[in-house]
């Protein structure tokens, strides 16, 4: 009888998030922009505070931050939404780069995400653990051998294998939440190879969770972004039930059945079906991809930065808990659209981009110019 009750409690917590839309947070850091702005920045700021976007938790004492996620999924309760909450502290994040910061250690890390979890309890949330969290780790291998580009003095190889032990330390913390759906870093489509991320995924225990977010403060479009997020599903899927190595995984093509087909001819090798309601699912970014990605003059930048403040840009779709796609949970907007991306150079030397004329905002700091750009160009209009 017990058991039955849990499953009914169950099916209707899953009921219940399917029927919610994300939360209209009415004390965001966007509203706060419209608070304290001049005429036309708050304007824009006022349009892009009426839609829901995820809340960035990147610092403070366990004690600290329990208590101001506690306040937004109690915010969110009572308007019977579901909150999106990004955990952004993990030691070395960003390769001290742009976003630099962190916990100072795997411990403190460890104190500050169960006080994120005790934030949140027994109530529903999804939480987007990390972004370049496997994307960007340090004196990481790729599956050829080859060191990838993050190799920070005074951290020796054994970072990388850090990396893994915190984020799944993380997982099994709040994967212990009843009503939360948690989602690791499965980078973008233009990024890494799906048997690399999917292989990363896997270290990271993403068998514990719902699954992997995609294109968070990135650009590419929903078409590529779906094609992606199959082929690491099945890849994943492929790595954990048949044991195929991560580079057997095809690349994905957004414009052909080629990949369709290779995955298929795997999981036929393998004796295995293909069965996405069950694989793993992906969370789309779809903030600032509605035009897609910035394509830079070639041979202009030394480093064009392609995912840092580019030009022409625009909102894209709207965010929505409903997909008509197997393997997406969910279209959100988890970068907060008029944030700035980092004070972008492109390879140069001097302080301003050489693209835009000007020396932009830190990242994180608001950036009206790309707030007006952003509403300008969405794909579909904002309407007024």
């Amino acid at each position: 009888m017990r058991y039955a009750v849990m499953a009914l409690l169950a099916m209707v917590a899953s009921a219940t998030t399917e029927r919610s839309a994300p939360f209209v947070d009415p004390l965001s850091v966007t509203a706060a922009v419209a608070d304290r702005s001049d005429k036309q920045t708050a304007s824009d700021a006022r349009r892009l505070a009426a839609i829901p976007t995820a809340a960035w938790f990147t610092d403070g004492t366990p004690a600290e931050v329990e208590a101001r996620v506690r306040s937004l999924v109690t915010r969110a309760a009572a308007a019977g939404a579901i909150p999106v909450l990004v955990a952004y502290n993990i030691p070395f994040r960003d390769c001290a780069l742009y976003s630099a910061g962190g916990a100072a250690s795997g411990a403190q890390y460890l104190a500050w995400i169960k006080g994120f979890a005790a934030g949140i309890g027994d109530r529903p949330a999804i939480v987007v653990l990390e972004p370049d969290g496997l994307g960007v780790v340090p004196w990481m291998r790729r599956l050829d051998g080859g060191l990838e580009g993050c190799r920070p003095m005074g951290l020796d190889p054994a970072a990388a294998t850090e990396r893994f032990e915190q984020v799944r330390a993380a997982v099994a913390v709040l994967a212990a939440l009843p009503r939360a759906r948690i989602y690791l870093d499965g980078t973008t489509s233009s990024w890494l190879a799906p048997g690399e991320i999917a292989a990363r995924l896997v270290r990271a225990d993403v068998g514990r969770v719902a699954g992997f977010f995609l294109n968070v403060s990135n650009f590419e479009s929903d078409a590529r972004l779906a094609a992606y997020a199959r082929a690491v599903s099945d890849c994943i899927a492929l790595i954990s039930r048949a044991g195929i190595a991560p580079q057997r995984c095809p690349a994905a093509e957004a414009t052909t059945v080629r990949t369709l087909r290779a995955y298929d001819r795997l999981f036929a090798d393998a004796g295995l079906r293909r069965d996405p309601a069950h694989q793993k699912h992906a969370i789309l970014d779809t903030s600032r991809n509605g035009r897609g990605s910035w394509v830079p003059p070639a041979g202009k930048y030394a480093d064009a930065e392609v995912w840092c403040n580019p030009p022409g840009r625009g909102l894209g779709r709207r965010p929505t808990l409903k997909s008509d796609d197997p393997y997406v949970d969910a279209y959100l907007w988890i970068k907060i659209p008029g944030e700035s991306d980092g004070e972008c150079r492109r390879g140069g030397a001097g302080l301003e981009d050489p693209e835009r004329g000007v020396r932009l905002p830190p990242a994180g700091h608001w950036y009206p110019e790309a707030a007006r750009e952003l509403i300008r160009n969405a794909v579909p209009p904002l309407k007024r």
